[in-house]
């Protein structure tokens, strides 16, 4: 009995430490969210109409991040590649696209309500949800394992011989398995029939009580001037990467391009999406950076492991952890889809989607080409012969990245030599949405604020400084600290004497003396884009 309740104490000291670590993530989420709406980041458009759902506004701090991410993944993509070109598509294209790319028949996901809350939920992503649990089951006793036996833990070994993990496992796998074939079948029946098996309860009331399964088409249409019916249908794009594909030989004529090349755009998307949630995780209008890069059949493996490489570097370069990045390979193969895996992030709601590498074949230009009438294809003066490259796409949510990077930098730290604590956002120098603040050490003494000033305005044509006189130096710097501004400037007495100030370094707090005439080169050095791709 003693032995039993040991037991027993300890499932339930597990069971504990596992809500308080879910706890602890929610409250990280939240903490995110408000920290963007109070510090100018991200609004709820239409907040004064009580807000429209899934939509957000990008404030003034907000939209220099996200323009900074935009032109970290432009300079890596098109600037620093000879053979990587750029377009910016219109968003309303002709409706034949979305026929040939197959949205119309088929961009369509899994619904399913449940009748007691009348919350609406996809269908596999309910299922997934199930998976992981599973999957933190065995994680669960491999994290045990791992402290009971310590450095002589062979995790391989133990997931090899485990009956636990094994068993769980297998359950993964198979659940897996079946959900890709009810997805690719599109077999909604077979849906509904796994999430009645498994005894999964809607996560808002926990009731079991569901509707049947049903297809949702996600495109938003609109109609072509005053034409109504289906002569004047149009759609707002779901991807950007049709732009490139209609434009392919456009694009390749105009700049002589050789293949293997590739074509990047960044854009707005429109998702009609069934659940969107999770701030701007999920959103009905967000914005894409995608890449098709042309290459010639049967070497779409190679590219496409040369990409996944890539793309992980160029995360790791930004300052992201390794162990918040991982692969995620698909189980259920898009339409035009021969290889597919992901790079997720560990946001505070768990390992999700980032980026998309996807090795499309040839499926979207021939498509275009049978449906237009249209040759779409490539002479290769090597060969002597016309062909229809293959694609391997990379795609990245920058609405997904602006979230990752805003979880990833955000830490509440206390003060060194100090009881207090501050929020600081740890943001690489080179994407801060401002890289100076220049602050008066006493506004009201005119010879140092017409010089803070003078050293403002100076420093506005090199890069994006801001003036603040609004409170205490301390308080100055807190909120510099909390928009992840890496470094102030304060200009006291002794500067109208010496011409000096000092420089904050947002987080080591180290101060330096220097002449003023020397901040515009020491920001600009450490601020400097290059250094990411060092």
């Amino acid at each position: 009995m003693i032995q039993q309740a040991k037991r027993l104490n300890k499932r339930s000291d597990s069971t504990t430490q596992q809500l308080n670590n879910t706890m602890n993530r929610q409250d990280e989420f939240k903490k995110v969210v408000a920290h963007c709406k109070e510090y100018g980041f991200i609004y709820q458009s239409s907040e004064v109409y009580d807000g429209l759902s899934a939509v957000y506004d990008y404030g003034p701090y907000g939209v220099e991040l996200k323009n900074n991410l935009k032109q970290y993944w432009w300079k890596s993509m098109v600037q620093m590649n000879d053979n990587i070109v750029g377009i910016d598509a219109a968003i309303f294209m002709h409706p034949k696209v979305w026929k040939a790319s197959g949205h119309v028949d088929a961009f369509n996901d899994p619904l399913i309500d449940n009748k007691d809350s009348n919350k609406r939920y996809r269908a596999d992503q309910l299922i997934e949800g199930y998976m992981d649990k599973i999957e933190a089951k065995i994680n669960k006793e491999i994290a045990k394992a791992a402290k009971r036996f310590g450095d002589a833990f062979d995790e391989a070994e133990f997931r090899k011989t485990n009956p636990r993990v094994l068993a769980n496992a297998e359950k993964h796998a198979a659940t897996a398995k079946r959900l890709a074939t009810a997805m690719t079948n599109e077999d909604m029946g077979d849906l509904k029939a796994m999430i009645e098996e498994y005894g999964i309860a809607c996560p808002d009331s926990g009731s079991k009580n569901w509707t049947e399964a049903r297809q949702f088409n996600l495109m938003f249409s609109t109609q072509l001037g005053n034409i109504a019916g289906e002569e004047g249908k149009l759609y707002l794009r779901p991807e950007t990467a049709q732009g490139i594909f209609v434009n392919f030989s456009n694009v390749q004529k105009t700049t002589r391009q050789k293949l293997p090349f590739g074509i990047a755009q960044i854009g707005k998307a429109f998702r009609n999406e069934i659940v969107a949630r999770q701030f701007i995780f999920r959103m009905r209008e967000f914005e894409q950076m995608e890449m098709q890069f042309f290459i010639k059949p049967g070497t779409q493996d190679e590219w496409f492991e040369k990409w996944k490489e890539k793309r992980m570097q160029w995360h790791t370069s930004l300052g992201h952890p390794a162990e918040k990045l991982r692969w995620h390979d698909h189980d259920n193969l898009a339409h035009y889809a021969k290889a597919a895996t992901d790079i997720e992030f560990d946001f505070p709601f768990g390992f999700k989607e980032l980026e998309g590498i996807h090795s499309r074949g040839d499926f979207d230009l021939s498509q275009h080409q049978e449906l237009s009438g249209r040759k779409i294809q490539y002479f290769d003066s090597e060969t002597k012969e016309n062909y229809v490259p293959y694609v391997v796409e990379t795609s990245i949510g920058c609405d997904r990245m602006f979230l990752a990077t805003m979880s990833n930098a955000l830490v509440e730290e206390q003060v060194p030599g100090s009881d207090n604590m501050r929020d600081v956002l740890k943001l690489n120098p080179a994407i801060a949405p401002v890289k100076c603040a220049v602050l008066p050490l006493k506004k009201n003494e005119p010879g140092i604020v017409a010089l803070a000033k003078k050293l403002h305005k100076d420093l506005s044509f090199s890069f994006n400084t801001h003036y603040d006189d609004t409170g205490s130096i301390g308080k100055l710097y807190r909120r510099q600290d909390a928009v992840g501004t890496p470094f102030c400037v304060t200009i006291d007495f002794d500067s109208m004497e010496d011409q000096t100030v000092t420089i904050r370094d947002r987080d080591s707090l180290v101060q330096e003396r220097v002449p003023m005439e020397r901040v515009e080169e020491i920001v600009k050095e450490k601020v400097d884009m290059r250094k990411l791709f060092s």
